[in-house]
């Protein structure tokens, strides 16, 4: 209750300085937008689900970002003052952070203006490493800095890091220069610098808020260019334009693809808009018939709604085109998948049977009826971990099981897979019940994936029963090991391929890697491949990983998707990110415009 109260109070102070407190931004302009999956929270070194991120990368600012108007992608400095300084042997990497960039105001801060520096990178990267903090952003900088794990394992005995403790691996060098030194060259490690794990955040905000963990998921204070004015749990967020917010302007670009955003944008001050409401809408006709009424000013077709919004050939129906409405589509950096829990007693392990059992339900799994009747076509089967798009997808590699529920039925009798009481389901090898618990939200679209894992699942005689919890519960379920199956998305927030396979890392166990697997061939890959830069001798060892995935089969690995999305004309420099699909500081709303809905 006190956590919402001091965030009220913040909004409310701030209101009454509105005259110079939207300098940058329109206070009458809103955007309205929605979710189709609750927010967990927003700490940048605590969230993990892309929608919290969605908010965090408005709040928070890490060092650097991708350019929004250039194709293809290139990192440029966000909070840094140029590109880091990096030894020859790749070990060493100085960086600077521009003065003059503050902290949106905060009672943590005392009524004094809180100035961001070299210090609050260095402090919230440690957050990261923190074993009390359990971050699933570990892998970011975990076993990349010299001298971190000798504190790390003082921290880990005596239960608490010492943040003040020197590093010989994260020197600050003066108030606005930091210097890290690396265990091996992180030829990733520029890209992992643009996400919100390793954005900067305020020591006296979580010495102020943190809960037990050392997390501060209610009382976001960052120096982007939106701070949080509202939160409903899972129902509402609203974003306001900070104050503070330094002077940006509308990224320059020399890509041809870049002209029509800068004839329009180039050289003003973002962000242009003075709000973002944020709707949590989980079902998806409510969600689009908001968007036909104008409620909403764009939105992600829903996957099981496509044929309402779109013809054949993937074209806006005539009633939308009539309103206005554009159409803007790209294949998703990302994969769904189901993954299997390691640890529980029925369908993890590494036996021969335990393995036989997941590819077995992989294959029973019909992932081509998925794309085509549930996705209506927007999203075809997933050869591999890493999806196409990102450094490392391999277009001559399959990894993954087709569907295949003959092949599944006879591996199944095999390893003696057999109804031994005849009930008519299939029993473990020892006798006892065989049941697949997958967890699931309430949903209506979730509800057409559950009733295809049953029929597929019946079809060879393996009994299923769902979990049904909001998305929050069934992370929390998922991390802490009581969850059997759940089928996820992951999608990636660079150009970089990589996080991918750190999703089965055995050491990022219950945090990014919910399967909990771990297998030492695996990780022994995935540690010599950090080491390396992108190239054949990488490729060859991520390809190792990929056949490890495949002969293990952690995860029923399933789809590749397609992002729609559909917005109205009186949004304007809106330029489809497939690595970031709610770019709301570029984006601006004429709300002179008439509002004329879909008919």
């Amino acid at each position: 209750m006190r956590l919402r109260l001091l965030v009220a109070t913040c909004a409310a102070a701030c209101a009454l300085a509105s005259g110079t407190a939207f300098a940058q931004a329109d206070p009458a302009k809103v955007l309205r937008v929605a979710f189709l999956i609750a927010e967990t929270g927003f700490d940048p070194q605590a969230s993990s689900d892309v929608y919290s991120n969605y908010v965090n990368r408005v709040i928070f600012d890490p060092l650097f970002r991708y350019d929004y108007v250039s194709r293809p992608h290139r990192i440029v400095p966000n909070t840094a003052a140029a590109m880091p300084e990096i030894s020859k042997d790749g070990l060493t990497w100085t960086i600077r952070v521009k003065p003059g960039t503050y902290f949106a105001d905060d009672p943590a801060f005392r009524g004094k203006k809180r100035e961001l520096t070299a210090a609050d990178y260095l402090y919230s990267w440690k957050r990261t490493l923190d074993p009390k903090m359990r971050s699933p952003q570990l892998d970011l900088f975990d076993r990349k800095i010299v001298g971190m794990d000798a504190l790390l394992v003082k921290a880990k005995a005596g239960g608490r890091l010492d943040y003040d403790a020197p590093v010989e691996g994260m020197q600050l060098v003066d108030r606005y220069t930091l210097r890290l030194k690396l265990t091996y060259p992180s030829y990733d490690m520029l890209a992992d610098l643009t996400t919100t794990g390793a954005a900067a955040v305020a020591r006296e905000v979580v010495e102020a808020y943190g809960d037990t963990s050392g997390w501060v998921m209610a009382n976001p204070v960052g120096t982007g260019p939106y701070r949080l004015a509202e939160w409903r749990r899972g129902q509402r967020i609203v974003l306001e334009a900070s104050p503070s917010f330094r002077d940006v302007r509308y990224p320059e670009s020399d890509s041809p693809a870049a002209a029509p955003l800068l004839a329009k944008f180039g050289g003003k001050r973002i962000p242009f808009i003075g709000k973002i409401e944020i709707s949590i809408i989980e079902e998806a006709n409510p969600r689009l018939q908001a968007f036909e009424k104008a409620d909403l000013d764009y939105i992600e077709v829903p996957v099981d709604l496509v044929a309402n919004v779109m013809e054949p050939g993937n074209r806006l129906k005539p009633r939308f085109t009539k309103a206005g409405v554009v159409l803007q589509r790209g294949i998703i950096p990302g994969i769904t998948f189901t993954w299997f829990n390691m640890e529980d007693p029925v369908v993890g392990g590494y036996t021969r049977e335990k393995i036989a059992l997941r590819r077995a339900i992989g294959m029973a799994y019909n992932v081509d009826e998925e794309a085509r009747v549930i996705r209506q076509g927007q999203a075809e089967w997933a050869s591999q971990v890493i999806p196409p798009g990102v450094s490392g997808h391999d277009p001559k590699f399959t990894g993954n099981t087709r569907f295949d529920p003959q092949a599944a039925k006879a591996l199944l009798d095999r390893f003696g897979y057999v109804d031994r009481d005849g009930d008519g389901w299939r029993d473990l090898p020892d006798g006892k019940p065989l049941v697949l618990r997958k967890g699931t939200v309430p949903s209506a679209l979730e509800r057409q994936y559950d009733e295809l894992w049953k029929r597929n699942m019946t079809a060879v005689g393996l009994k299923i029963e769902f979990v049904t919890q909001k998305w929050p519960d069934l992370l929390k379920m998922a991390r802490g090991g009581s969850l059997q199956m759940w089928q996820l998305g992951n999608r990636s927030t660079t150009t970089e391929g990589y996080g991918f396979l750190g999703l089965l890392y055995g050491p990022n166990a219950g945090l990014a890697n919910l399967a909990r697997f771990h297998q030492p061939d695996y990780d022994r890959a995935y540690d010599a491949s950090k080491k390396l830069p992108d190239g054949p001798e990488r490729a060859k060892l991520m390809r190792q990983m990929s056949e490890i995935v495949a002969a293990y089969a952690p995860w029923k690995i399933n789809a590749y998707r397609y992002e729609n999305i559909v917005l109205y004309p009186w949004v304007h420099g809106y330029q489809l990110d497939v690595f970031n699909i709610h770019p709301w500081q570029y984006l601006d709303v004429d709300m002179k415009s008439p509002r004329i809905p879909v008919q």
